[in-house]
This record gives C-alpha cells, sequence and structure tokens, in this order.
C-alpha cells in the first residue's frame, strides 16, 4: 500500500492544479493564455514540471490586498489616502446628518455633559 503513495500524491497535484487552471478566469491569468497552461499542466503533469509551474508563475495571486491582480494595484494604501475609504466617511457622514435633521456635529441641549464639580 505504502509503494502506491507517490503515485497517488502526484495524481492529486495533478488533478487539484487542472481543476483550478479549468476554474480560474481568463482574466486572472498570468503569463500566458489559459489554453496554454491547461495544455502545459495536462502534458507535464507526470513529472511535476506543469502543476508546479502553474502554481509558481500562471496562477492569480490570491493574496493581493483589494483583490488587485497587476504590480500597481498591489500596493498599500493608507486610509487617508485610499478615496474608496474617504468617500465611504464622507457617505456615513451625510447619512448621519440625513438622519440628524442636518445637526450632525451640533450638541443639542440633552447632549451636553453635566459640569466636572456636579
Amino acid at each position: 500500500m505504502l509503494r502506491y503513495l507517490p503515485f497517488l500524491l502526484v495524481l492529486a497535484v495533478w488533478i487539484y492544479a487542472f481543476i483550478d487552471c479549468l476554474n480560474t478566469p481568463e482574466s486572472e491569468v498570468r503569463k500566458l493564455p489559459k489554453l496554454a497552461w491547461v495544455l502545459i499542466v495536462l502534458l507535464f503533469g507526470q513529472v511535476l514540471v506543469g502543476p508546479v509551474a502553474w502554481f509558481a508563475v500562471g496562477r492569480p495571486r490570491r493574496n493581493a490586498p483589494y483583490g488587485a491582480t497587476s504590480p500597481q494595484e498591489r500596493r498599500w494604501v493608507a486610509p487617508d489616502d485610499n478615496p474608496e475609504f474617504l468617500k465611504k466617511i464622507k457617505d456615513d457622514e451625510e447619512a448621519r446628518r440625513r438622519r440628524n435633521g442636518g445637526n450632525a456635529g451640533q450638541e443639542g441641549p440633552d447632549e451636553t455633559p453635566p459640569p466636572a464639580g456636579a
């Protein structure tokens, strides 16, 4: 039974790489067209060259921030420089103003804290 283990591991990696390659959208595949990667994985899968090449070079990076695929998009952006974050803050503030009837940021008589000595 143990002598079949290497064969089964190679077969499992080969099948996983093939299915992963087929399920990856064409726009996210790196370096070569998707059809070329499918052929490489199929033809060189028995010696693990195809699957290893797919995982190392062709597969899209899953750890990219904000779903970025190009190197320019992968750059980390501070929240105060991120236009999406700033727009979200502005929208939240406008929604808060609408809820409060335009008095956002202004304290009413009930919201004033009591004096420290009282």
